[in-house]
């Protein structure tokens, strides 16, 4: 019998399934809803806005946001191995000291700013590190972006270096997840060296429908075709912010009141399960040169030297800011891509310019709830973007440093879709009709000392045993920085607990 069962082969779920089985003496079932990660576009780094909306995305939909016009949002998640490190920008940042000294209030020495940061550098093959993830600097950026960089340092912005970018205020070009110009996922730094391991077996393609109970101990799983697959110690849920509170409420694990409602028997009540969703919230602000056109995205340059624009991860440049004096640490991100980015890049990127201010300590909370009671239907997603008339305050007073900052670059008469001197009225009108997700859900699992939480300190759901859970919805901040190091961090962090209670295989 398998030892431990790891639903969701992203980030988090590659991590654990290196880690869980590098001794030998333990096996590990990795489960993916999604197919392998062949297809070419996942490789081309310029190309991931393709993926968007094909069978390696879930393509989620937000309900309507109020503060937004009312509109929909669409929420891209990886679905295939590696998971949304699969189809994102493939930016690396560490995460800021204060939010990780807000971890450890919340999870005690298990998660103190040191160990989390030890954990960080573990896991890379760059900086202060050689770990099995290739991070480094873009190895063909657009001039244009150091252009950007210089009008930042004339804002007054320190220049950092791309691994340190938001560990401090500053700005610089940003460190990715590549190797020699072509991404490289966790599944590539963690999953695929452990593939040759006989007690590794990884199944994609394979749903799954719900967490299998012993009484209230985690025996195993069921998948959509009703097949059932039991396990030896654990159960790790990896599914990420959408997927993994939704498999809980789906195997009666969450609000009781909701699960009633559909259905569903109520197994271990926890009503902040699905709660406290938190994401980043982008405005694009964008540049159009006279007579714009679609940029050459001539393929043989980049067939040839894996260099040219689509080597490019689309978000070159970055600055953090604090614009608010009693905030822990950066509260706004300026991301600079030498494209027009609209409509997530579905809809083409044009020459120009984007510079997308992004809202990196938001006070607004969400919630995820079900849909129906079997998985098989999207949850019911609700941000409540910009509920907190703070997070309002603070995106305006962005959007203004970011016009300041591109009055002074010098911008080939590029035409802004924000002018200079725009009012706050316009701003907020901006704000309202063009703010996109930033594609960074986390939180929905709160980890905690305190009994509300939905996993201890050591990752173990509440009123159950033998389950987990190890990805971002069990951040209790949002990090202020793009969270795909953060989520290593977690799944690295789990493995280590999990092989400390079980020391013998």
């Amino acid at each position: 019998m398998i030892d431990y069962i790891v639903v969701g082969a992203g980030s988090a779920g590659c991590v654990l399934a290196n880690r869980l089985t590098e001794r030998g003496d333990r096996s590990v079932l990795l489960v993916e809803a999604g197919p392998p990660d062949v297809k070419p576009e996942i490789r081309i780094p310029a190309a991931f806005p393709r993926l968007f909306g094909t069978e390696y995305d879930w393509d989620f939909r937000t309900v309507p946001q109020p503060r937004l016009n009312g509109r929909e949002l669409r929420w891209p998640r990886g679905r295939t191995l590696g998971g949304s490190a699969a189809i994102n920008a493939q930016v690396w940042t560490r995460g800021h000291p204060a939010d990780f000294a807000e971890w450890e209030r919340a999870g005690g020495p298990e998660w103190s700013r040191e160990l989390v940061r030890g954990q960080l550098v573990r896991a890379e093959r760059a900086g202060d590190g050689s770990g099995p993830l290739w991070v480094g600097p873009l190895r063909d950026p657009d001039p244009r972006a150091l252009q950007f960089l210089r009008a930042c340092d004339e804002a007054g912005l320190s220049t950092l270096d791309g691994i340190g970018l938001s560990e401090a205020e500053g700005g610089g070009l940003t460190a990715v997840s590549q190797r020699e110009g072509q991404r490289f996922s966790v599944a590539d730094g963690y999953l695929r060296p452990a593939l040759d391991r006989d007690n590794l077996t990884v199944r994609t393609g394979t749903r799954v429908r719900r967490v299998l109970f012993d009484g209230t101990r985690a025996a195993g799983i069921e998948y959509e075709d009703g097949r059932e697959e039991r396990c030896r110690r654990e159960v790790v849920l990896s599914a990420g912010a959408i997927g993994s509170p939704h498999l809980l409420m789906a195997s009666g694990i969450g609000p009781s009141d909701e699960l009633a409602r559909f259905g569903v028997p109520v197994l271990a009540a926890a009503p902040e399960v699905g709660a406290h969703l938190a994401d980043h919230l982008q405005v694009p602000v964008i540049g159009v040169p006279p007579g714009a056109g679609e940029p050459d995205w001539d393929p043989r340059r980049y067939v040839r030297s894996r260099r040219g624009p689509l080597s490019s991860n689309l978000a070159e440049a970055a600055a953090f800011v604090r614009l608010d004096p009693a905030a822990p640490g950066p509260d706004v991100e300026l991301l600079w891509m030498p494209v027009q980015f609209r409509d997530h890049g579905r809809s083409g990127t044009g020459t120009g310019s984007t510079v997308c201010v992004v809202l990196l300590r938001p006070r607004s909370r969400g919630r995820l709830g079900l849909a129906a009671a079997d998985v098989t239907t999207a949850p019911v997603i609700d941000p409540r973007y910009l509920e907190d008339p703070a997070d309002v305050k603070t995106l305006v007073s962005g959007i203004r440093f970011a016009l300041r900052v591109l009055s002074g670059v010098p911008s080939g008469a590029e035409t802004f879709s924000l002018a200079a001197d725009a009012s706050t009225g316009e701003i907020r009108d901006h704000l309202a009709q063009h703010a996109e997700t930033l594609y960074h859900p986390a939180g929905t699992c709160r980890l905690g000392q305190d009994p509300a939480s939905v996993v201890d300190h050591r990752l173990r759901v509440r009123g159950v045993s033998g389950l987990r859970v190890a990805d971002a919805s069990v951040m209790p901040v949002l990090p202020a920085a793009h969270p795909n190091a953060a989520t290593v961090a977690i799944a690295e962090n789990a493995a280590r607990l999990i092989l400390e209670e079980a020391p013998d295989a």
